[in-house]
């Protein structure tokens, strides 16, 4: 049931038959169906996960430039890094950081001066490693230096595959991907 009609069944039943009010609750009906929508895409935009206009308000307000040729999901990244960046540089924090970027684990090791970040879930380089770098550069102390370490497969690994297997695969699929798990 439409909702003119859900409004025309609350009428006295010797006005139901009115064009005018019929008229009357058909321009309401539009009218409340464009209020839920405009209620519900607020709703998203309240969560960085789900919000598209509202990315350049979060962004002003962490003092992030926007980009709006970027996608949605790097824009998404980028600020959650930036609201996750704050406290005690520590595991727990860098690991909190990472999480908004790679979707994937790292380790973490302090050494006497430098940062050792390195990719365990993830083979080969993972997208947007410059912006994650710029973010880890932003919440890391200035006098350590941060190491990435990214995970490529060997040839130890490749040796247990037959030529016929991986002919499909370009040398670039060969190092960075998961197919030999």
């Amino acid at each position: 049931m439409s909702r003119s009609e859900e409004m025309i069944q609350r009428l006295q039943p010797f006005m139901r038959r009115s064009a005018v009010y019929q008229s009357i609750f058909d321009a309401e009906a539009i009218q409340f169906d464009a209020r839920d929508a405009a209620i519900s895409d607020l709703q998203l935009q309240l969560s960085i996960d789900t919000a598209t206009w509202a990315l350049p308000i979060y962004e002003a307000e962490l003092g992030i430039p926007t980009d709006p040729t970027k996608p949605y999901s790097e824009r998404r990244s980028v600020i959650k890094a930036k609201m996750r960046g704050t406290g005690k540089v520590d595991q727990a924090l860098l690991k909190l950081v990472a999480a908004s970027w790679t979707g994937g684990g790292i380790d973490v090791q302090f050494g006497s001066s430098t940062i050792t970040i390195t990719f365990n879930d993830i083979v080969g380089i993972p997208e947007n490693v410059e912006a994650f770098k710029l973010s880890m550069e932003e919440i890391t102390p200035a006098h350590l230096a941060v190491v990435y370490v990214f995970l490529y497969n060997t040839w130890s690994q490749a040796k247990t595959k037959t030529w016929g297997q991986m002919k499909s695969f370009t040398w670039g699929q060969v190092l960075s991907s998961k197919i030999f798990e």
